[in-house]
């Protein structure tokens, strides 16, 4: 495995439209495995190939799990998306979002709540998923990425810095902070699982 670099906004390959995968290949399958490497390095939740400069319709997942403290536990629960197809969305929601692709920064953005999806895993094999929350606006937002679209393009607002803002617990969206330093650790914690 290895590290790749993260394509940043200017690149063009973040505004194309990628071909499917027609086959697994040991190249394909390297590829995911150094996508998760650096996803994990990264202290993101989702990549998407186009972020690594790879023009095929591919992204990996993996939303850590919460301890009853609220603290992100080490288990890890990696997800393979080849190939895939929206099938359905519903509801609505405002929150915070970030992006490897848009290093320290954040705005609110409003995505569907619900969605099922196709795709096929990592054997190639063809599977429907349904989700909520935080990991339907992690498909959504990954899913964007193979059509040549970043989030930036849905905020309800401004793109801020991440160290200006401070997220609003009761609505998850972000705000400017009015006191710079207080919440600065806690805000870390809960934005690396906006990074997608």
């Amino acid at each position: 495995m290895a590290l790749r670099e993260v394509r940043v906004a200017g690149d063009p390959i973040l505004n194309k439209t990628f071909r499917p995968l027609k086959e697994m290949t040991e190249r394909i399958s390297m590829l995911i495995d150094d996508m998760f490497e650096t996803m994990y390095d990264q202290e993101g939740v989702g990549l998407a190939a186009p972020q690594v400069g790879v023009l095929r319709r591919l992204f990996v997942i993996d939303i850590p799990e919460e301890d009853e403290d609220g603290n992100e536990t080490e288990e890890k629960h990696p997800i393979v998306f080849i190939n895939p197809e929206i099938v359905e969305t519903s509801g609505e929601v405002t929150l915070a979002e970030g992006c490897l692709s848009l290093p320290n920064k954040v705005a609110n953005v409003t995505r569907p709540s619900h969605v099922k999806i196709r795709a096929l895993d990592r054997d190639m094999q063809e599977f429907e998923m349904e989700a909520d929350d935080m990991l339907a606006r992690c498909i959504l937002h990954e899913f964007d990425h193979l059509d040549g679209h970043v989030y930036s393009e849905l905020a309800t607002g401004p793109l801020w810095d991440i160290e200006d803002v401070e997220e609003d617990g009761d609505t998850g969206m972000v705000r400017l902070k009015t006191d710079k330093g207080a919440k600065k650790k806690e805000s870390r914690k809960r934005r690396r699982r906006r990074r997608l």
